[in-house]
């Protein structure tokens, strides 16, 4: 067999019987047994000794295979990746957490691009926008539209996470836990090298969990300021004057805030992170490989698969 095709076999997964390791196996027992038998046979005779070793032939053999297989356990996990095992994909997020989503992303691109202009309304960019959209008049009913859009998709995504049992498993597995802050001083060692390797996450990570409730606190602010912005003369009768100027101090400084961290942070993690460039599809598709699984979330992966992949009975949670 010439080099191509050994390389082939050897990345189709098939091994010989009397491969390196055998071999080396093979040659460290019988050397010992050799041994073994030269300290025995003066004492014994040989007569006896070649029928304790007809005897105990059988059991050896046994107890060999049982030793093997304790000592490459993890091995198993890496021969699935050639028949593709690892090329199956899992659901990651249902349907319903997947449209939140998208309804999320809309209503908030549209309120950046069309909010964007009224804080630097001076600006040539900003009244070259206006005047391409129609006016402050249309510039002003999209970004309400846009903003009920985000108030309809915040509410019920409130009642999804308190009223249905998938919401509610989605939510207690977002909750800050002490292993998100070691997690976090973990990453940061790995970084500057100071560990062999980085922490090893579940469902989410930290960097996903702040994701999440920079969210849900980014809508309340900015809801709450805008609807006291939204109608200013009604407002004006039961509030006073410097509370809605503070009103839209706050939302204009959170919408340059939430635009920033969509643009750097958010972007970079599911866009322009190497791992994923040029995006994570899971928010489209709902499904990641378990390959993917296994390097990004490698605890979520031993729920669902690690007991599965050692023989036993154990199931995973859905996504």
């Amino acid at each position: 067999m010439g080099p191509d095709a050994s390389e082939r076999t050897r990345e189709q997964g098939e091994r010989p019987p009397d491969g390196p390791g055998w071999s080396a196996l093979l040659r460290e027992v019988e050397r010992e047994l050799r041994e073994e038998r030269k300290r025995l046979e003066p004492h014994v005779g040989w007569r006896a000794l070649a029928e304790a070793e007809r005897r105990l032939a059988p059991g050896l053999a046994q107890e060999a295979v049982r030793r093997l297989r304790e000592a490459a356990p993890r091995r198993a996990p890496e021969a699935d990746t050639s028949s593709g095992g690892e090329a199956e994909e899992c659901e990651r997020f249902s349907l319903l957490f997947r449209l939140q989503h998208v309804a999320l992303l809309l209503s908030t691109l549209v309120l950046i691009v069309t909010g964007l202009p009224l804080r630097y309304s001076e600006t040539s960019w900003a009244q070259a926008f206006f005047s391409w959209i129609g006016g402050v008049p249309v510039q002003a009913v999209v970004h309400r539209a846009a903003a009920a859009l985000l108030i309809g998709v915040g509410s019920f995504h409130t009642a999804y996470i308190t009223l249905t049992g998938e919401g509610r498993r989605e939510l207690l597995a977002l909750f800050p836990r002490p292993k998100d802050f070691g997690d976090l001083l973990g990453n940061l060692a790995y970084f500057v090298g100071l560990v062999r390797r980085g922490p090893r996450f579940d469902r989410f990570s930290y960097v996903e969990k702040f994701d999440y409730w920079a969210v849900y606190w980014g809508i309340v602010i900015m809801v709450g300021s805008g609807l006291v912005l939204w109608q200013p003369a009604l407002t004006m009768r039961v509030l006073p004057k410097y509370l809605l100027d503070i009103a839209h101090v706050i939302h204009s400084d959170e919408a340059l805030l939430a635009a920033m961290a969509i643009a750097v942070w958010h972007f970079y993690n599911v866009h322009f992170n190497p791992d994923c460039f040029p995006m994570n599809w899971a928010w489209l598709t709902g499904r990641i490989s378990r390959q993917q699984m296994k390097k990004h979330h490698p605890l979520e992966y031993e729920k669902r698969y690690a007991a599965r992949e050692h023989g036993t009975d154990g199931t995973g949670g859905t996504g």
